[in-house]
């Protein structure tokens, strides 16, 4: 373990369950330890830019994310280098030439991106030494990466310093002018394809994750209607042994208390009535068990059935 980071377990107090940091006693180092772990997965912003004197630099930043829909706007902050307090070329290239090209990463793309972001001398083009290609962008100066799915540039609308010690955060806020979006990633309706993208996002210390379709899922988003609230489920239901609080969650999600449909059969609802009637209280552990079945497949409908069949 890094000998900076061993004083927070010094300082670190210990109620059984948790560890509590007080932060206003923790060494730089440690807090972006314990930050970058816990505030993850991250976004990688891909940043191209260049400067006044037409010299292009090429960095990646994972204090990245979409702030605002209209105006669109992004956000990404080149952090002064905790080790000496320097800026970042990319800092400095922005303040001289508003612009930048926020280059969306991919899993094809993850061992290249993380050669560029070595500090190398500002007259190296990080293009040439991550083996990227750079194409001319339609609307602002900086060029695009050619192998990015996806391309958004855009204007630097203002640059808010957030600190002068190592490790403050220098929030750079673009408005995107153009997007380009390789056609390998969308859909039929000429939309990005989730599934097609194999997003990489930051976690802490040398840690990646990539999303794909083996760990997508949805979660069903309530918009303009509004859900019931675990507050109003039966309190069988509620306090259940054996339903998790995701489980509630989407059973709290209907817009109306659901009653029970004549015209639903289900075999195993059948048998486990017939088998269980005996013991009411093994019965609502059977029933409890294969609506979480249901649940886990998205089958909400299905699972307040087998719910409201022990009432």
């Amino acid at each position: 373990m890094c000998s900076e980071l061993l004083p927070a377990l010094h300082i670190a107090t210990f109620n059984g369950l948790y560890m509590t940091l007080d932060f206003s006693q923790l060494t730089t180092v440690q807090k972006q330890n314990y930050l970058q772990h816990a505030i993850a997965p991250r976004p990688i912003c891909f940043a191209s830019t260049i400067d006044l004197q037409g010299q292009v630099n090429l960095s990646p930043f994972s204090f990245f994310n979409l702030f605002s829909t209209q105006p669109p706007i992004l956000i990404f902050s080149p952090s002064r280098r905790v080790r000496d307090n320097t800026t970042k070329h990319t800092l400095q290239n922005v303040l001289e030439v508003p612009e930048v090209v926020i280059n969306i990463v991919d899993y094809n793309m993850v061992q290249q991106v993380s050669l560029s972001s070595c500090d190398f001398p500002k007259e190296v083009n990080e293009f040439a030494k991550a083996g990227f290609s750079a194409e001319p962008a339609t609307s602002i100066r900086p060029p695009m990466v050619k192998e990015s799915k996806v391309k958004l540039e855009c204007v630097v609308r203002e640059v808010k310093v957030l600190g002068e010690e190592g490790g403050s955060g220098n929030l750079v806020l673009c408005e995107v002018q153009v997007m380009h979006i390789d056609d390998a990633v969308l859909d039929e309706q000429g939309f990005i394809d989730q599934k097609k993208m194999h997003h990489i996002a930051r976690l802490g210390g040398d840690w990646y994750c990539r999303v794909d379709e083996s760990n997508l899922f949805k979660v069903e988003k309530p918009n303009v209607k509004l859900g019931i609230g675990i507050d109003a489920l039966p309190a069988p239901i509620r306090f259940s042994a054996i339903l998790t609080g995701n489980n509630l969650g989407q059973l709290a999600n209907v817009c109306d208390p659901p009653t029970i449909d004549p015209a639903f059969y289900d075999d195993r609802l059948k048998n486990i009535i017939q088998y269980y009637s005996v013991s009411p209280d093994e019965m609502e552990k059977e029933l409890h068990l294969y609506a979480k079945e249901l649940l886990e497949h998205g089958k909400v409908d299905a699972a307040w059935q087998i719910l409201l069949a022990n009432n």
